[in-house]
């Protein structure tokens, strides 16, 4: 009954972490959420992690359960600036939840600067969740899990950004990231001081960096829908000088080359992990 509730819609999931799927010793589960501030659920045991787990750039917060019989626990992670080693333990079991890009919940009481490159344990942000991450990590079944998380973000939402960053996140994400700060000034009317001065208070970042993580999703995202992507196209469309920075760019951030990683995400053992609900 629960299970037949849940559907996932993949034009919904746009940021993704490819490396969590990799990093899966077998299936790799995902799931949209009915909360308007969640992009998606996921679910998955880490493998032998032969390769090192990487977190890469995507304007998201996530909140990671690991499941673990004896020891187990909840983290708040924030966005990485580039690939971070994000330290899964082996058959551990994990339940996550990624919000939807530039989404601050209102039940976490720090700046959003605060987050940015950081974690935290969910017990010291919130000691009263311990219910819920006891309920969440002894769960087995999926759908039971985020049941458990709705029913948790039920009177919950996202705090508020300012107009003028609402306006500013929509049309860095419309252009993909290429776009400059005097294009956002004629766009809104407010010089680059007052625009930077308002987005870092809201999104912890400047427009500039919060572009760069955007670029890096898209292209991510593009090569993941794409079988025939160019990569010197891919470059243009998002507005890098030449392909040699693009190919510099996507490495920092994402840990290997885009002919690699296209290499991986293609490959059958990298499909055939993922599950939908």
């Amino acid at each position: 009954m629960i299970a037949n509730t849940i559907k996932t819609n993949l034009s919904q999931i746009h940021h993704k972490q490819p490396w969590l799927v990799m990093n899966a010793a077998k299936k790799f589960s995902l799931a949209n959420s009915s909360h308007p501030v969640i992009s998606h659920f996921y679910a998955f045991e880490a493998g032998d992690v032969k390769q090192t787990p990487f977190a890469i750039p995507d304007g998201c917060i996530d909140v990671l359960f690991d499941c673990h019989k004896e020891h187990p626990t909840a983290e708040v992670f924030g966005t990485p600036l580039e690939a971070v080693d994000i330290n899964l333990t082996r058959k551990h079991r994990y339940f996550g939840i990624r919000y939807k890009p530039s989404v601050m919940p209102d039940f976490l009481n720090l700046a959003a600067s605060e987050l940015v490159n950081k974690h935290y344990s969910l017990l010291d942000l919130i000691p009263t969740s311990n219910q819920l991450v006891d309920e969440i990590t002894r769960e087995k079944n999926f759908a039971s899990q985020i049941m458990a998380f709705e029913t948790f973000m039920a009177k919950k939402q996202q705090r508020k950004h300012s107009d003028l960053t609402a306006f500013v996140v929509k049309q860095i994400c419309l252009n993909q990231g290429n776009i400059k700060i005097k294009d956002l000034e004629a766009s809104t009317g407010f010089t680059t001081r007052t625009l930077q001065r308002k987005f870092q208070d809201d999104m912890g970042v400047s427009p500039k960096v919060y572009s760069r993580i955007i670029r890096c999703q898209s292209a991510v995202y593009k090569i993941n829908q794409s079988d025939n992507v160019s990569f010197s196209d891919l470059a243009f469309d998002l507005g890098f000088t030449d392909q040699p920075h693009f190919l510099r760019e996507f490495k920092r951030l994402v840990s290997t080359t885009p002919l690699r990683y296209q290499g991986k995400v293609k490959h059958q053992s990298y499909l055939n992990k993922i599950q939908y609900a």
